[in-house]
């Protein structure tokens, strides 16, 4: 028999209660929902150690994912972020009083703006996500290559609808 976890615990004391109810959905829903702050703790804790927030690492993440120069507009970032432009101008602003991006002309618009991640942002960004694959690894341990594969396909299909 397999091992039973809290959900199941959850479960089970659900049926016996509500036994009029199917309960299926909360055996995957509930784990996913655990497993989520199982990892954004460990995001924090990567991100942190490289001194970032959370909100630093999604923008200097987006520069990084574009290539070198390391640079996009404002509109692309706000884009890749999925943040308000009022939002995205207080983030590019503090990013440039910590020295991590830097404003600058696009010099295909003279009048257009880009945004370049600096050494130290690239340092930075290159530090969280080398922890944040690790500490995601070592969450995924128990299972085998073939088993996180299967799951990616499931989940992939499950959040199409949603992305």
């Amino acid at each position: 028999m397999a091992a039973s976890d809290e959900v199941d615990r959850i479960v089970d004391a659900w049926q016996r209660e509500r036994p009029d109810l199917d309960f299926a959905p909360l055996q995957v829903l509930s784990r996913v929902g655990r497993l989520s702050k199982h990892l954004d703790r460990e995001r924090r804790s990567a991100f942190a150690h490289a001194q970032l927030e959370s909100w630093e690492f999604d923008v200097l993440s987006a520069l990084r994912r574009a290539g070198s120069p390391y640079q996009l507009s404002p509109k692309a970032l706000l884009q890749q972020t999925l943040v308000s432009s009022g939002t995205m101008t207080n983030r590019i602003d503090r990013l440039v009083e910590r020295g991590l991006v830097v404003r600058g002309t696009d010099p295909r618009d003279g009048r257009g703006v880009l945004v370049r991640m600096s050494d130290a942002g690239l340092t930075r960004v290159d530090d969280a996500i080398s922890g944040l694959v690790s500490a995601e690894a070592a969450l995924l341990g128990t299972l085998s290559a073939s088993d996180q594969e299967r799951l990616a396909g499931l989940l992939r299909k499950l959040s199409l609808d949603f992305d």
